[in-house]
């Protein structure tokens, strides 16, 4: 029973966290479309990539090549315009187009009929209009390691760009973790999200445990992912759980009657914020996964718990002497069979595979 009790109380925390991580993800996606930081640690990596930090360099140029300009969202040439997302085929047309055919976007005759064909030949000849000698030596391998064929050298560009994006999304990865972690600091003093005190009050609250677990088992993950920040905060507040302030829950005032006071009165809400900041920064994606899983282990723990397994027949059975030596008859040991099913889980979800552009957390 005890075992059982646990496993609900981890239920019932998961799914807690699932949702404030989701809660939390939501207001850090309105931050970064407030504030464009996906457009900007993206020019950062391209700038990084073309190992040009300067205002009119080849990164600039780039981004304003016709196969990059269109991405963006207006026709101002500001941060707030800035493409969030540049396909590995259009950097890569885009560079061999700047290469062979100049960085002047304003030449006519680079953009008529009489413009130079790219060519695999004509490629690596006309590199020198780069004007960059970094970009220079890290496209002439990949030219020349295409075998003369002028789709494997975009191929070999494009891979030469995504392998710098995958970066580029670990940066903005380890960033977003950090803006969550504040995040979910700051909303759970706010809104008292308590892990110590949630966790005590599912242990000790059968029926209110009991509620969260049947939601838990019955929550449908596509509408929890698209759900907004008010709907997440309802599906948390549902609940009677110790979310919230009221004047049992300040710290800083007194303690109730019959509780003396202590110091890890005061610190113990500290405490349980912390707890719930870091359980955001690992995100909704491992709050599914490990929902999962918890819910296949309690889908086999319960029904031993209900039907514990039984000794064999002939120890159970009690011998005809045995029941009259003991002055009555015979007493039936009656079993019982195993339940059909277990509770209900979680189907695999497809968030944990998330493109790593986005920095799915």
């Amino acid at each position: 029973m005890l075992g059982s009790t646990i496993l609900d109380v981890a239920v019932g925390l998961i799914f807690v966290y699932l949702l404030f991580s989701l809660l939390c993800s939501a207001i850090r996606e309105g931050i970064a479309g407030l504030l464009k930081t996906r457009a900007v640690h993206l020019q950062r990596g391209i700038q990084r990539l073309l190992h040009d930090s300067a205002k009119n360099g080849l990164a600039d140029t780039l981004y304003k090549h016709p196969l990059i300009s269109s991405l963006r969202r207006g026709d101002k040439d500001n941060r707030w315009n800035l493409p969030s997302y540049i396909p590995a085929k259009s950097f890569s047309l885009a560079l061999m187009d700047l290469a062979v055919r100049g960085k002047d976007l304003a030449n006519t005759a680079s953009a008529g009929p009489a413009a130079p064909w790219i060519s695999l030949d004509g490629l690596r000849a006309s590199i020198q209009n780069l004007e960059n000698v970094q970009v220079q030596r890290a496209l002439l391998p990949l030219i020349d390691s295409a075998g003369g064929d002028l789709a494997q050298a975009q191929a070999n560009i494009e891979a030469w760009y995504d392998s710098s994006m995958d970066r580029v999304a670990g940066w903005y990865k380890r960033r977003t973790q950090a803006v969550l972690f504040a995040i979910g600091l700051g909303a759970s003093a706010l809104i008292n999200v308590d892990t110590i005190k949630i966790a005590t009050t599912l242990y000790y609250n059968d029926t209110l445990r009991d509620a969260v677990v049947a939601r838990a088992a019955d929550a449908d993950q596509d509408a929890l992912r698209q759900a907004n920040a008010s709907q997440l905060y309802a599906q948390l507040d549902q609940f009677d759980l110790p979310i919230g302030w009221d004047d049992d829950a300040r710290p800083w005032s007194a303690p109730p009657a019959g509780r003396p006071e202590s110091a890890w009165w005061r610190l113990a809400p500290i405490l349980g914020w912390l707890i719930t900041a870091l359980a955001v920064t690992l995100g909704a994606p491992f709050w599914f996964d490990l929902l999962n899983k918890i819910m296949v282990i309690r889908s086999t723990v319960k029904p031993h718990e209900k039907s514990p397994e039984e000794s064999s027949e002939d120890r159970q059975k009690p011998s005809s002497s045995q029941g009259l030596s003991g002055g009555g008859p015979a007493t039936a040991v009656s079993r019982s069979s195993t339940p059909a099913a277990g509770a209900p889980f979680f189907q695999p979800h497809e968030w944990a595979g998330g493109h790593p552009q986005e920095g799915v957390l």
